[in-house]
């Protein structure tokens, strides 16, 4: 199949990544799969192995009078480890790599044929200026709500758009399906969507 730049040149790309089918129920995993990886948990308690100190047996085990102690960090001791400690939760999920590829073949093959996805010779800043993105974009793509796909991302590009919170900006290598789904236009470079085809080919 074929897509066409901004400039009105054909460039052919694959079937396989552009034409793939819509797949809802993958996306779905994929993107809360994704979204749980980022989470962090919060609750944690010292057990006695995590206690500092406790290394010497307080007393003799006979002889004193005294409850035999192993160890002042006992849990039964003030200042000792949690019987049943609590460890951070884990919330990261099992993703297959050929159905994470799968997932972003769905969406940008979705995006593509609604019309959401713009393919550009290049974009690049010459200065970091961010009112002159925001100039640079609504002429070029009509929305400041847009993630810029390049091959290599731009030093001048990055800093003038990072206090956009609509306007995202990663190279192909960090392109997840989260930001393909956020924003209301993708803007790729030609180089990018070759990138693109090669990993997900």
């Amino acid at each position: 199949m074929e897509l066409k730049t901004q400039t009105g040149e054909a460039i052919t790309v694959s079937d396989t990544v552009f034409g793939a089918e819509y797949n809802e129920p993958l996306i779905h995993q994929i993107v809360t799969a994704y979204m749980a990886a980022g989470r962090s948990g919060t609750k944690a308690q010292k057990s006695k192995a995590m206690v500092s100190g406790g290394g010497k047996k307080p007393w003799k085990q006979k002889g004193t009078g005294r409850a035999r102690a192993g160890s002042i960090r006992s849990p039964l001791w003030r200042g000792g480890g949690k019987t049943f400690a609590a460890v951070p939760r884990d919330f990261s999920q099992k993703v297959n790599k050929k159905m994470y590829r799968g997932a972003i073949r769905s969406i940008v093959a979705e995006l593509s044929r609604k019309g959401h996805l713009v393919v550009a010779d290049a974009f690049a800043m010459t200065e970091v200026k961010t009112q002159s993105l925001i100039a640079k974009l609504n002429a070029e793509v009509g929305t400041n709500d847009i993630l810029l796909v390049l091959d290599a991302v731009d030093k001048n590009l990055f800093l003038s758009a990072r206090n956009l919170h609509k306007v995202g900006v990663c190279d192909v290598e960090a392109l997840n399906p989260v930001a393909l789904l956020r924003h209301e236009k993708v803007l790729m470079t030609k180089e990018a969507v070759k990138k693109l085809e090669a990993w997900l080919a």
